[in-house]
């Protein structure tokens, strides 16, 4: 198995924001090529070694949280570990695990928050952001937040996980146009 080092410097030397969310196929494929075989791993439990170090730690919720959406962009699978990336993030935060990278990486530490469908942990997500002095990803945390606290799910998820969408939904998914928490 691959180490979390590879996953460090593939997410946060090789790339960055304009891959990380851009959506573009071709970072999607270059990811799958890297660690397409790896995810599945991760997924099941089997990096916990990894979990020794902060960068280490960092490494499994990135491949949780940011790797699941591109491997799996537009499926139920997209989401499916987010549980999991929220757990590992509020534990390695607990320890302090967060404030031992690099600033600009600790962002990936609160993601999981952002992407939950529970408006207690968006709150928890809009402390971190705002303790932290992050006020581009605050403004992402509160959109987030906002949405959350209005529908009390992602509608943009609603389609990939098989979920009816109610007419506010598809006037605000119509009205907020291309994205897809």
């Amino acid at each position: 198995m691959q180490g979390p080092q590879a996953i460090i410097q593939f997410w946060f030397v090789d790339h960055g924001k304009q891959d990380w969310f851009g959506g573009k196929p071709e970072f999607d494929a270059e990811l799958a090529e890297a660690f397409g075989n790896l995810h599945p791993q991760i997924a099941a439990g089997e990096a916990w070694s990894w979990r020794v170090t902060p960068e280490g730690r960092l490494a499994e919720i990135v491949a949780l949280d940011q790797f699941s959406r591109q491997l799996h962009r537009g499926r139920a699978e997209a989401f499916a570990q987010d549980r999991m990336a929220l757990a590992l993030a509020q534990e390695a935060i607990s320890q302090g695990a967060d404030d031992a990278v690099d600033r600009a990486w600790a962002a990936f530490f609160y993601l999981p928050f952002m992407h939950s469908e529970s408006l207690v942990i968006q709150e928890e997500g809009v402390r971190l952001y705002t303790q932290h002095g992050d006020p581009d990803n605050l403004d992402f945390m509160l959109k987030h937040r906002d949405t959350i606290a209005r529908f009390g799910r992602f509608p943009f998820r609603n389609a990939a996980l098989g979920r009816q969408s109610t007419a506010e939904e598809l006037a605000y998914m119509r009205e907020q146009g291309d994205r897809s928490f």
